[in-house]
């Protein structure tokens, strides 16, 4: 149902703006040598003007001044791209294209031009306080690194893309830490902790389903700060060091079983030694004591035997 109902509203969105497209432009260098020839005209025509008298010497002036005024032209719509920014052209208010070949351009110079970077970028998100999903308080944090592919939404699909960006993070990141729980605890479910890789793939997706009506292309998300918030992080640190105890003490009492299961069979094989039931049992038992002991076993040597 979340899902759909993004879906509606990135549809919605796209629909207000027309996705990027080439702005028309000319090479610049051209221009500005036919821009600084005509400035050059328009002085040389002051300058003849003042050698003639009368009407002569009016139409020149008149003359020089559209020549000067088209010069002018002419330098206005220079624009110069640089690398890891593109222009969006305006015109009276309308979208006309988008500038990204870097060098020095010439553009209708009665337009608008808006830089925008489009360099790769990192954000991280401020230290966010959330409850997973069994209720736990955690403290949450990513870095997004992304960059703006539609020049066209980008500037007009939203009031400010960069804070756009910043607020759907934040709203991404508290969504899925709230989805998932912070530890699975040997249930094998999917966690926060356990499944890193999974978890960021799916903030990713999330993140750059919410940020696509911007322009924006979303390429790597990853977690930087994951930890239960303070007030209950002793506890929890206690229950996960009871559980490490328990499965590692399981650890322990299957190896030693085996190793003991190993040493009948090997008795038994070669003919060692004939063990009735009551030995083998005395046999187990002081194998799983030497260990399963955390501390190192003192021997005793038995003079008798184990009836006497």
């Amino acid at each position: 149902m979340t899902s759909d109902v993004q879906g509606a509203e990135h549809n919605q969105l796209s629909g207000q703006q027309a996705p990027e497209r080439r702005a028309r432009f000319l090479p610049g260098i051209r221009m500005l040598v036919l821009g600084l020839a005509v400035l050059i005209a328009g002085f040389a025509l002051l300058w003849l003007a003042g050698r003639f008298s009368g009407d002569a010497a009016t139409a020149l002036v008149w003359l020089a001044g559209l020549v000067l005024a088209a010069s002018a032209l002419l330098i206005r719509g220079l624009t110069a791209v640089v690398p890891g920014r593109a222009h969006v052209v305006q015109l009276f208010g309308k979208y006309r294209g988008t500038i990204r070949e870097s060098g020095l351009q010439w553009v209708n110079p009665f337009t608008n031009r808006i830089a925008l970077s489009t360099r790769i970028r990192n954000q991280e998100s401020a230290q966010l306080k959330v409850n997973d999903a069994d209720g736990n308080p955690i403290e949450i944090a990513a870095v997004v690194v992304w960059q703006v592919r539609d020049t066209a939404h980008a500037h007009y699909a939203v009031d400010n893309y960069t804070h756009f960006v910043t607020i759907q993070t934040e709203t991404a990141v508290r969504h899925i830490a709230s989805s998932y729980p912070y530890d699975n605890r040997g249930s094998g479910a999917m966690s926060l902790r356990d499944n890193a890789e999974e978890i960021t793939q799916k903030l990713t997706a999330e993140l750059a389903d919410r940020v696509r009506p911007a322009g924006v292309h979303i390429i790597e998300t990853r977690l930087t700060r994951l930890s239960y918030a303070p007030e209950i992080a002793q506890a929890m640190l206690r229950q996960q060091q009871a559980s490490a105890v328990v499965g590692a003490r399981q650890r322990i009492v299957e190896g030693a079983v085996g190793m003991v299961q190993l040493a009948l069979q090997r008795l038994e094989a070669e003919g060692v030694v004939e063990l009735d039931e009551e030995r083998k049992a005395t046999m187990v038992s002081n194998l799983l004591v030497v260990l399963c002991s955390e501390q190192a076993t003192q021997p005793i040597v038995n003079t008798g035997t184990l009836y006497q």
